[in-house]
């Protein structure tokens, strides 16, 4: 129900956002991919971001350095950042030393077997299976046909080093709250409809995640640029 109050552009926005988590190789879709999208529409809200030093090639580059590529990115994509970085864990150094003593590829080839189903052969030979068990296993294992992947509109420098996730990708408990803060930011504004400054509006003012530190580290604050959108919209209106 509430995508239906979301226009065409702000509808794009987030088909866009999950283009790009497929093309980085990520499972899900998060917060930063959201807001890679915002910043590369024509709106204005994105314009001012853009102004802000917040381009696309920015965000990106900021998302591939904390997420890294493909299937590596899901090892800690669930994990909270600041709770860690509460008790001395810094996540950027922990994927730093596995990469240093074990390869660049080490987190993208933990995350793809994390994701392999096991194989028959590896079940103990001397267990006796019995045989309708066995049938209904291997009927469950019948791979299911591929989800159709449209072509991607939302370019972008970086791609997947592995194999590109496909089919839908599930949206992460705080890419759902971005978009919630979307429509309350719509209802403060007096808005019946939710276009792209309010996504824009409800990306940057997360406090979790990666948001805050992908414009901590390009020179940018979330109220600084929430009252930049303001601004320009008041000044259009």
């Amino acid at each position: 129900m509430m995508f239906e109050r979301f226009t065409p552009d702000a509808r794009t926005v987030v088909v866009h956002a999950q283009e790009h988590a497929r093309r980085l190789g990520h499972r899900y879709v998060g917060c930063e991919h959201l807001l890679l999208a915002v910043v590369s529409t024509s709106r204005p809200a994105s314009a001012v971001l853009r102004e802000q030093g917040m381009t696309p090639d920015h965000v990106e580059e900021e998302i591939v350095r904390r997420v890294g590529l493909g299937g590596g990115a899901g090892l800690f994509s669930d994990l909270d950042r600041e709770a860690l970085s509460a008790i001395g864990i810094d996540l950027d150094a922990v994927r730093a030393r596995i990469e240093a003593s074990f390869g660049t590829e080490a987190l993208t080839q933990a995350a793809n077997a994390m994701h392999r189903r096991p194989r028959l052969s590896r079940l103990n030979p001397r267990r006796a299976i019995p045989p309708g068990l066995l049938r209904r296993w291997r009927r469950r294992r019948r791979p299911l046909p591929a989800a159709p992947v449209p072509d991607s509109t939302a370019t972008g420098r970086y791609q997947a080093m592995g194999a590109v996730p496909r089919g839908h990708l599930p949206l992460t408990t705080r890419a759902k709250k971005c978009l919630e803060n979307s429509v309350r930011e719509a209802q403060a504004m007096h808005d019946q409809h939710i276009g792209v400054e309010h996504v824009a509006l409800g990306v940057i003012t997360m406090n979790g995640g990666l948001v805050a530190p992908i414009l901590l580290a390009l020179g940018a604050s979330g109220p600084a640029l929430r009252a930049a959108i303001l601004d320009r919209y008041r000044r259009a209106s």
